[in-house]
C-alpha cells in the first residue's frame, strides 16, 4: 500500500490495456476484467485494429453482462483482420461457406450412389410381388415399368428423408 496526501491507496496491477496504454489503472478500469495483464496480445490487437478509444465507449455504452461477448467478439474480429486486412472474418466465414457446400455436394453425390445401388438389388426384390400387390404398394403414382427392357426405365423411386426407398 501506498501512502499520498494522507489517504491509504492499494496498488492495483495495471491490466493489458493501461499498461499498452501507459497509464494507471483504477479499481473501476472497464478493460481491467476483459483484458488481464497475462494477455497482452489480446488488447493489442484490438487496439490496432478498433482504437482504445472506440473500445472504451462501446464497452460503457454496453450492460456488464453483455461486456464479455462483445470482447471475445472484438478479439475474435480483431485477429481475423491481422491475419485478412480486406476482409476479415467475413472471408474466413465465406471460406467456410464453400467447404459446407462442396460437403453437402458431396454427401448429395454419395446418398444418390446410394440410391442407384439400391435399384440394382431392387429388381429382384420386386419380382415376388404380383400386380395386385404392386398396384396397392405405398408408391401408388410411382408406376413398376417391368415392360420395358432398357435399365433405364424400370422405376420411378422416391427417397424418404431417413434414405429408404418406397417400394
Amino acid at each position: 500500500m501506498k501512502e499520498g496526501g494522507g489517504k491509504k491507496q492499494e496498488a492495483v496491477a495495471p491490466c493489458a490495456a493501461c499498461k499498452l496504454l501507459r497509464r494507471r489503472c483504477s479499481r473501476d478500469c472497464i478493460f481491467a476484467p476483459h483484458f488481464p495483464a497475462d494477455d497482452p496480445h489480446k488488447f493489442a490487437s484490438v487496439h490496432r485494429v478498433f482504437g482504445a478509444s472506440n473500445v472504451n465507449k462501446l464497452l460503457q455504452e454496453l450492460l456488464e453482462h453483455q461486456r464479455s461477448d462483445a470482447v471475445s467478439s472484438m478479439v475474435y474480429e480483431a485477429n481475423a483482420r491481422m491475419r485478412d486486412p480486406v476482409y476479415g472474418c467475413v472471408g474466413a466465414i465465406s471460406s467456410l461457406q464453400q467447404q459446407v457446400d462442396v460437403l453437402q455436394n458431396q454427401l448429395a453425390l454419395a446418398q444418390a450412389e446410394v440410391v442407384h445401388m439400391r435399384l440394382r438389388q431392387f429388381p429382384t426384390a420386386v419380382s415376388g410381388l404380383n400386380s395386385r400387390q404392386a398396384a396397392s404398394s405405398p408408391s401408388s403414382g410411382r408406376a413398376i415399368n417391368n415392360s420395358q427392357h432398357s435399365p433405364y426405365y424400370y422405376y420411378y423411386y422416391s427417397v424418404d428423408m431417413d434414405g429408404s426407398l418406397w417400394d
